[in-house]
């Protein structure tokens, strides 16, 4: 089994960064890529930033030049940086990974999706 664990939600006002982590645990032998995701209120839920095990990175139009992507291979974490945050910018963010298990012997690709950390951008 293989957790995500996601941290470093709140309340920030407009312009403000904030930092989240995701930290996958559990099981697994690889994993690949590691993404952002994010859902407002009424919304459906939308891809922020994906890093992958070489470190090739890819930002949605909104967030480009604002959040940056990273990873610590060694912690199996994801980080998401954040700055000159918005009001809409306020959404659940969601970390998402592949990850390469084994189940009875045989090697499969999973997708394990964390519990979500609440982000509000005030104005």
């Amino acid at each position: 089994q293989v957790l995500l664990v996601e941290s470093g939600g709140g309340l920030v006002q407009a312009g403000g960064s904030m930092r989240l982590s995701c930290t996958a645990s559990g099981d697994f032998f690889d994993i690949n890529p590691m993404t952002w995701y994010r859902q407002a209120p009424g919304k459906q839920r939308e891809l922020v930033a994906t890093i992958t095990r070489e470190e090739s990175t890819d930002y949605a139009d909104s967030v480009k030049g604002r959040f940056t992507i990273s990873k610590d291979s060694e912690t199996s974490t994801a980080y998401l940086q954040m700055n000159s945050l918005k009001p809409e910018d306020t959404a659940l963010y969601f970390c998402y990974a592949r990850a390469f298990v084994l189940t009875a012997g045989v090697g499969r690709w999973r997708d394990c999706w964390g519990q979500g950390t609440q982000v509000t951008v005030s104005s």
